[in-house]
């Protein structure tokens, strides 16, 4: 019984310890990379396609860096696009950024036991819906 304790408890620890060291991995306390998997542009009540974030020009990777409050990624061609993050609020298990650019609207769902991501934006007459996960960076 002995030997069966000092395997057991060990694996235990081993297999809790990833929980422990990713519950704050995603409240805003360091800086995070998203992949951008899937969007869905809408351009009315009934037609929205899906698509890539390629497809509606967006980068398909994201750095969030909570300390300067800021967004940033590259696009296909090289161009570096940014964007400030002016509200962040934790809610019940997710982290909710939201900001302007461009004359649009965005806000960002992360929840913060998994990392998945959801962004949406809007604008006049468009709305973008974007899911992906984020890990530490």
């Amino acid at each position: 019984m002995k030997k069966v304790t000092h395997i057991f408890l060990p694996l235990c620890m081993v297999f809790a310890m990833p929980l422990l060291v990713f519950s704050g991995d995603f409240d805003g306390s360091a800086p995070l990379l998203c992949a951008l998997v899937e969007t869905f542009e809408c351009d009315g009540v009934e037609n929205c396609q899906p698509g890539t974030p390629q497809d509606v020009n967006i980068p398909q990777f994201l750095r969030i860096d909570f300390k300067s409050n800021m967004i940033s990624g590259k696009q296909v061609g090289g161009e570096k696009r940014t964007t400030q993050i002016n509200n962040m609020v934790k809610h019940d298990g997710r982290l909710i950024l939201q900001g302007t650019q461009e004359g649009m609207a965005w806000s960002m769902v992360i929840m913060e036991s998994t990392g998945k991501m959801t962004l949406t934006a809007s604008g006049e007459e468009v709305g973008f819906a974007v899911f992906g996960a984020c890990t530490p960076n």
